[in-house]
């Protein structure tokens, strides 16, 4: 008998049987089906929340003359899209003329806030001087005065100086926000000083590193600033209302309003002028979203 013969054949390992899927968090921890299932519902009741008045209201402007949008059930889907009820909001206020004063007065907020801010914020974080503490304590108690606390005092201030009933009246007051003040000067304070240091070092002015150096290291928190004063300056309501006695030089916000007392029943204007308001603030954040996630870490409160 040869060798080959007496030598038993070797077992075959057994297949090991498949693994369950694991599913885990951001953390490595094991998560169950059903608190994964929790979750999911939670955030789709949220979504539903946020957005689904919006959508309405876009399914609304879409809905012709001859549709019911007061129906029961009610239908979400427009039966025949159309844009009619756009053409007629522009043919019943300057809708346009609207929409560029309220650009013009958001454009200069999103520059002056974003420019005062990363100044002071900077000084805040990386100036050694006395009285630096005080200051910044300052800038938090500004945070706690209500608007309407000093807007009676506003008006006064923007009368002496002759800027009533104008835009640059209407960006004055709110040119440089205590709010974004504080989230450039938490976002320098991450920065390492070492990199500050070794500029120092090398000859680099007070200027040259803040523009250089620190300024780029956060584009995030301001793109959250630039997204916040658009959005803030844009929505803004009592101020303008105030301030301006001018139709021609009405903002968006004021404008729409003749919507609401002129053509009181008919929803479909309304909600076409709801659109258009929003419309540049969804642009504006998609452009800018990968830098806004980012910046919240960024500007986040060190403890």
């Amino acid at each position: 008998m040869s060798v080959l013969e007496k030598t038993p054949p070797t077992a075959q390992p057994r297949p090991a049987p498949p693994r369950e899927p694991r599913i885990t968090d951001e953390y490595g921890r094991r998560v169950r089906v059903w608190e994964l299932a929790l979750r999911y519902l939670l955030l789709l009741g949220v979504l539903a929340l946020t957005i689904g008045p919006f959508l309405w209201q876009l399914s609304t402007s879409l809905k012709g003359p001859t549709e019911d949008i007061f129906s029961s059930p009610p239908k979400f889907l427009p039966s025949d899209p159309t844009l009619h009820n756009y053409e007629r909001v522009a043919d019943t206020i300057p809708v346009w003329d609207y929409a560029l004063n309220s650009l013009k007065v958001a454009a200069a907020n999103v520059v002056t806030n974003c420019v005062g801010a990363a100044l002071a914020g900077y000084a805040l974080a990386r100036l050694r001087y006395r009285g630096r503490r005080v200051a910044t304590l300052v800038f938090i108690l500004a945070m706690l005065v209500p608007v309407e606390g000093i807007i009676i005092a506003q008006f006064t201030t923007m009368r002496e100086l002759g800027l009533n009933n104008t835009l640059v009246g209407v960006v004055l007051p709110g040119c440089v926000s205590a709010l974004y003040v504080l989230l450039m000067r938490n976002a320098f304070l991450n920065l390492p000083y070492e990199i500050e240091e070794a500029a120092y070092v090398d000859g680099a002015n007070v200027w040259q590193r803040f523009c250089r150096i620190a300024l780029p290291s956060v584009k995030g928190t301001l793109a959250v600033v630039a997204i916040f004063a658009f959005m803030g300056a844009w929505d803004d309501f009592l101020w303008p209302l105030i301030v301006l006695s001018d139709p021609s030089k009405f903002t968006l916000t004021i404008g729409l309003n003749y919507l609401h007392g002129t053509f009181a029943n008919d929803e479909r204007l309304v909600a076409a002028g709801t659109i258009i308001a929003v419309a540049p603030l969804i642009a504006l954040f998609a452009c800018l979203q990968r830098y806004f996630f980012r910046g919240v870490g960024e500007g986040a409160v060190k403890g």
